[in-house]
């Protein structure tokens, strides 16, 4: 499928794939909580280096998904089937508020675990699996095989970047949006992106099991 790169609302939909999937606005009080130890310096650069980290994650899986599937003779419909249960997944625990507490738990695994410094947690936990984590980057490598020209590479590469902008102006100004918003605001953007999500990974699914259909008509 080749989108062109002036269809704003291809790229568009991309990008709240993303921002739902992600959820940035809930992962605020996570990213508060592993910084909160930081200078208002480190956590700047905590901030940056997670996103830019983001950046380089989700390019690899767009440039790179379709020889992926090829290289595990994955057919898209299939990897379509199974992004969209990976995503249902992610969107139930948003609902019914487990997802913060899940990410909490294993952020707390992680420092048990590893020890990590201020300096080491941009990267791992942060980008990657709470910023970048599994469903992101299956939206990313589906997304990956609606392009066949080098035009509509730069379209996701450039929503890619303006979605781990928005998410380092978010986390920018954290502490900030805790104190208007609280956690019961939190918690319910939380559910509102959750439901969203799933609606996503349905329209995943049934597409792959579509064209399945058709293919054996």
């Amino acid at each position: 499928m080749n989108i062109s790169v002036f269809d704003l609302s291809a790229y568009i939909s991309f990008f709240f794939s993303l921002f739902a999937l992600v959820n940035p606005i809930g992962m605020i009080p996570i990213f508060t909580s592993m910084t909160n130890a930081q200078s208002i310096k480190e956590r700047n650069k905590t901030n940056f280096t997670a996103n830019v980290a983001v950046i380089f994650i989700l390019f690899f899986a767009l440039l790179f998904g379709n020889i992926i599937l090829d290289l595990f003779n994955i057919s898209l419909n299939s990897f379509r089937i199974s992004g969209g249960i990976l995503i249902i997944s992610i969107a139930f625990s948003m609902v019914n508020g487990k997802l913060i507490a899940n990410i909490k738990n294993n952020k707390d695994n992680i420092d048990s675990k590893n020890n990590l410094t201020t300096s080491s947690i941009a990267v791992v936990p942060l980008a990657m699996p709470l910023i970048a984590g599994p469903g992101a980057i299956s939206s990313t490598i589906i997304w990956s095989t609606h392009y066949s020209s080098w035009m509509n590479i730069l379209g996701c590469t450039i929503t890619i970047i303006l979605f781990s902008c928005l998410c380092w102006c978010l986390f920018r100004i954290a502490p900030i949006i805790v104190n208007v918003i609280g956690e019961s605001g939190i918690n319910i953007m939380t559910r509102i992106m959750g439901l969203l999500l799933m609606a996503i990974g349905v329209e995943f699914i049934i597409v792959g099991l579509k064209s399945i259909f058709l293919n054996y008509i």
